[in-house]
């Protein structure tokens, strides 16, 4: 006797969280604006509770990219409430991250002369304590550490064998009591010759770099090339710079094409602080906040655990089994009949943290609910991943291969209301 597909729950049918099929080609996910649909006609099922009215004025105003307009009263007095709660969860001796968290769900207001979102982000992350009397010993600790790093893995083997040189010497002459007279005249040694094939040679080393380093510049001079931000000179070189540093200190990660995506956000929002005291060191604090993320991910980018237990095909299969877990008619199309699996389309979503899927103001304002949900990134983005799949079931469930494989690649513009609101939704159901 066949087996009866698992029903599916009525909320899920209720048109609120389906987006209508689009008359034109959907917008480039690279817009710099973004505006939510109107809202559908019929009436959500009484079954299905709206988001709440909070939340909705701080997504709508975060979605226009930090745009505030003379109708939008009721969503700037919420904003400006949301701002002092926010205000006064950060201004504590001690920062009750609880708190902070359940605020950044809601959404980080910026614009109107302040921003709390990079003070926010850098807690989240962990990069800051939460008590505030450590905030200035924590900061000039991680900006000299990271001006040590650059001295490190920046410079050339030219210029790090002649300050070795000069440390030799000086110590010498220390020794020695020697003050004047000529310099000696040094002897360049195998392993310190441009052509030595030595593993410990510095110079076989850069060159065995090099194509990472050029990996590198060619991925940063394509970030967001329509935002001028990412197209002035000094903030390409940070990108740069943060990356090479990346790459050289955690080897087992190294660089893999894409991390410059996931990297602009966060360099974005530190280098836009308000405070020139913390914009200036923006390329230091950034740094440790993209190790922070991305140690959560890591096992994402290792490619010798793809196939391991941890790996990113593992990530995979746990989306593919939320999605079955909540709505089975959906997953069975998807995968038993369209062949449809999630390595077609949600490679990209949870490798790049949904940098190429929405608009990047968007982008930001999904990274406040993923960075600050207690379940932690990297289960808040697989619920978030399998909520873009439900809010545009219907249009899946009657697409074939083709169609589907367009649309999950190119995923349409969406309320974000909706689609966080559906990902709250599936908390504490992650398949283990």
């Amino acid at each position: 006797m066949r087996k009866k597909a698992k029903a599916v729950p009525e909320w899920l049918n209720s048109p609120l969280w389906s987006t209508p099929p689009l008359a034109s080609t959907p917008a480039d996910p690279f817009g710099t604006d973004f505006s939510p649909p109107p809202a559908p006609s019929p009436k959500p099922s009484p079954s299905v509770p709206p988001p709440p009215m909070r939340e909705q004025a701080v997504d709508s105003y975060a979605g226009r990219g930090g745009e505030i307009r003379e109708e939008d009263g009721a969503g700037a007095a919420l904003r400006a409430h949301l701002l002092a709660d926010f205000k006064a969860a950060l201004s504590k001796k001690v920062v009750n991250m609880g708190e902070l968290r359940r605020l950044a769900c809601l959404g980080v207001p910026d614009g109107g002369g302040t921003d709390v979102r990079p003070l926010v982000w850098k807690l989240l992350l962990g990069y800051l304590p939460t008590e505030r009397s450590l905030w200035p010993y924590e900061l000039e600790k991680k900006r000299s550490q990271y001006s040590a790093y650059k001295d490190e893995f920046l410079l050339n083997p030219s210029e790090k064998l002649r300050r070795i040189e000069e440390s030799k010497l000086s110590r010498k002459k220390e020794l020695t009591g020697e003050r004047n007279g000529l310099l000696p005249r040094s002897e360049v040694t195998n392993e310190e010759h441009p052509l030595s094939f030595g593993k410990s040679s510095l110079w076989n080393q850069y060159f065995q770099e090099s194509e990472i380093l050029e990996q590198i510049d060619r991925d940063v001079k394509r970030t967001h090339p329509d935002k001028s931000f990412f197209s002035a000179k000094s903030n390409q070189e940070s990108l740069r710079r943060i990356l090479i540093i990346f790459s050289r200190l955690y080897p087992s990660v190294r660089y893999v094409q894409g991390l410059n995506e996931v990297l602009a956000p966060l360099f974005y929002v530190l280098k836009n602080d308000l405070d020139t005291s913390n914009s200036t060191s923006a390329e230091a604090d950034t740094f440790f906040c993209f190790v922070e993320l991305i140690s959560g991910f890591k096992n994402n980018y290792c490619k010798h655990l793809d196939n391991s237990r941890v790996g990113i095909r593992s990530i995979l299969s746990k989306l593919s089994q939320l999605l079955k877990k909540h709505d089975e008619e959906l997953w069975r199309h998807m995968e038993v009949i369209t062949k449809v699996y999630p390595q077609y389309y949600a490679f990209r979503w949870i490798t790049l943290l949904l940098t190429m899927e929405f608009s990047f103001n968007v982008c930001i304002h999904i990274w406040d609910a993923m960075l600050g949900d207690p379940e932690g990134p990297p289960d808040t983005l697989l619920r978030i991943c399998c909520a873009m799949l439900i809010l545009v079931r219907k249009r899946l469930l009657v697409g074939d291969f083709t169609a589907n494989i367009q649309l999950l690649q190119h995923y349409p513009q969406t309320n974000i209301d909706h689609l966080l609101h559906i990902a709250n939704r599936l908390r504490g159901t992650m398949p283990s």
